[in-house]
């Protein structure tokens, strides 16, 4: 006897509702068994999912992702951090000076909105600029941070999005002999505050900055943050002649971590879904 299976249409629907379809029984022996499962399962999780998006609009609560916010945000600034705000529309210039021109591999992923402006796809140069004016004050360290949008052109999957949320915080004058045990405990206490479980800390390869320190979740691989420091070979363009540390995480995989979740879609700013949970149901 032939054997039926989950199409692709139903196995996307239970995806979409926060099912693995994998978890269920993948083999029916006929096609009204299959699609009487199906309809079952789906009545069952869309009347639960609506119940929670009912509870959720009335319930008046912050989001997981505000709250995360603003939970590292007191985080940081007990941490003696002060918080920023530069431009989302960054200029051709300000790339080029953290090495992005015409030829690197990060080009193809800008979105141009003219010939000399496009969205930032990192917070990094408008935090570089901060560093130049902040480098003339005559205290440190200074500490400052941001949370802010960033825009790639990503390919679909299930840790990229083309909008996402960086936090981005950069500490000036830690002194140089300790500036890797500053990174990584300035990086476990943001993983610590977001509940991201069990983490360790990997030496990886960027486009932008050569070798940095990144932040990881165990046992997934995702990685939650990508750390540098200075001196550094970027810090030329932008006059910093101060040692430094800085480091930058994806807030909706820091959210990820923390729910045990894989798909980065249904934390990232979106119409198809609020806080975890899908809106077309």
């Amino acid at each position: 006897m032939t054997k039926m299976y989950w199409t692709d249409t139903q196995t996307a629907r239970l995806k979409t509702l926060g099912i693995d379809a994998g978890g269920l029984a993948e083999e029916f022996d006929s096609l009204a068994e299959r699609n009487q499962t199906f309809q079952t399962i789906e009545k069952k999780q869309v009347k639960a999912l609506r119940a929670a998006l009912t509870s959720r609009l009335m319930c008046r609560r912050p989001t997981r992702f505000s709250q995360l916010e603003k939970d590292l945000d007191k985080l940081l600034q007990d941490q003696g951090f002060a918080k920023v705000s530069t431009p989302t529309i960054i200029t051709k210039h300000a790339l080029a000076k953290m090495g992005i021109d015409h030829t690197h591999p990060l080009q193809d992923q800008i979105f141009w909105i003219d010939d000399t402006r496009c969205l930032r796809p990192m917070l990094a140069p408008g935090l570089y600029s901060l560093m130049t004016d902040f480098s003339r004050l005559d205290f440190r360290p200074v500490r400052f941070y941001e949370t802010g949008s960033c825009f790639r052109k990503e390919s679909d999957g299930a840790c990229h999005s083309n909008e996402f949320t960086m936090l981005n915080l950069v500490e000036m004058g830690t002194p140089e002999p300790g500036r890797t045990d500053r990174l990584k405990a300035l990086a476990g206490m943001v993983a610590r505050t977001a509940k991201a479980g069990d983490i360790r800390f990997e030496e990886e390869t960027s486009a932008v900055y050569g070798t940095t320190l990144d932040l990881v979740a165990h046992p997934s691989g995702l990685e939650l943050g990508s750390g540098a420091m200075g001196p550094h070979p970027l810090d030329a363009a932008w006059n910093i002649t101060d040692t430094w540390v800085g480091m930058g995480f994806g807030m909706e995989r820091l959210l990820m971590a923390s729910v045990k979740d894989t798909a980065l879609g249904r934390w990232a700013k979106s119409l198809s879904w609020l806080d975890g949970i899908p809106l077309r149901i």
